[in-house]
């Protein structure tokens, strides 16, 4: 019994010291960030720009790999099922890590215990606008105009903060629109420019671009109060007399569970110094990227808070799960 003892005591303090050292080294190859959504789309423009600089702090590049479908579902789970080593990494948003969970029968890994929670990196409102042929000016009127006809207004929706803040905003004012899924935020912004749909709500990075061009019309922002990007258009609560509306978007790393703490916590503090960044700060202020610095506990437990409050916002909102 006492070999047994002190061989399991040698072991696990092999154990201890390997992962000790494997953490001194790391990065000692470059580091794969999945991106589970499209190429110029905000979680990959963010992604991109917090790689850069983290690959600056870690001293090897991140290497960006966009894998999008079924609303992030595809890439994360690529993730949850890497070697937990630090050298595949998820950029995670609020459809991945919190709301999944809520619009899916079933998922490839469990959303709760699936991941290490690194770094949350930051927050954007939605726009939620109209084709420019399409009669409503306000969104009061386009309410009014799809109470008038149920299920004429076509809104596309390609992530889940896309479907679930129309939808949402469906629901609280009375009204039903049909939805067009699409695999991509650009894609949908190509097909509302052309008229093949009639509403979409997006973030800043998509959406802002083509409404100061005037290629769509902007009707409102998603947030409780107006952004300083756009201070001209209202919010939802605002143009709707509602109170209780709010849906942002927002965006933070994860790597497999099993991921050396070590491992984690210089990751972390990679997040910290790119969200810390004034380059950074600057270039996403115009869509209004609100920065938000912290540990890997405080972004577990906002994980947890997210994923009650989308819970609620999707069964509110009545999206059955797929």
């Amino acid at each position: 019994m006492p070999f047994t003892r002190r061989s399991l005591a040698i072991l696990s303090a092999a154990l201890v010291w390997a992962g000790v050292a494997a953490a001194q080294t790391y990065p000692a190859k470059p580091v794969r960030a999945v991106v589970p959504f499209a190429a110029g789309s905000a979680t990959d423009q963010i992604g991109r720009a917090f790689a850069q600089k983290m690959s600056e702090t870690l001293g090897q590049p991140i290497i960006i790999e966009n894998k999008p479908g079924v609303n992030g579902m595809l890439g994360a789970s690529e993730v949850a099922k890497a070697a937990p080593d630090g050298y595949t990494i998820l950029i995670g948003t609020n459809s991945t890590n919190a709301a999944l969970k809520s619009l899916m029968k079933q998922l490839p890994y469990d959303q709760d215990t699936a991941f290490a929670p690194v770094a949350y990196m930051g927050s954007v409102p939605l726009i939620m606008s109209v084709n420019n042929d399409v009669p409503a000016k306000t969104l009061k009127e386009l309410v009014d105009l799809a109470k008038s006809k149920p299920g004429h207004v076509t809104f596309a929706s390609a992530s889940t903060s896309q479907l679930v803040s129309t939808e949402m905003m469906n629901s609280m004012a009375g009204i039903k629109m049909t939805n067009v899924p699409y695999k991509s935020g650009p894609a949908a912004m190509t097909d509302l420019i052309g008229g093949q749909v009639m509403m979409f709500s997006a973030d800043f990075a998509v959406m802002l671009p083509q409404v100061k061009a005037g290629k769509v019309r902007g009707l409102a922002v998603t947030s409780s109060k107006r952004s300083p990007a756009v201070p001209e258009l209202p919010t939802v609560n605002e143009a709707l007399g509602l109170k209780d509306y709010e849906l942002i978007a927002y965006f933070a790393v994860f790597a497999p569970a099993g991921t050396p703490p070590e491992i984690v916590n210089k990751l972390n503090q990679a997040v910290n110094a790119a969200a810390q960044n004034k380059d950074i700060q600057e270039k996403f202020a115009a869509i209004g990227f609100a920065v938000e610095p912290g540990t890997p506990q405080a972004l577990a437990e906002r994980s947890k808070r997210e994923t009650a409050k989308w819970a609620k916002a999707i069964k509110e909102a009545g999206i059955e799960p797929q």
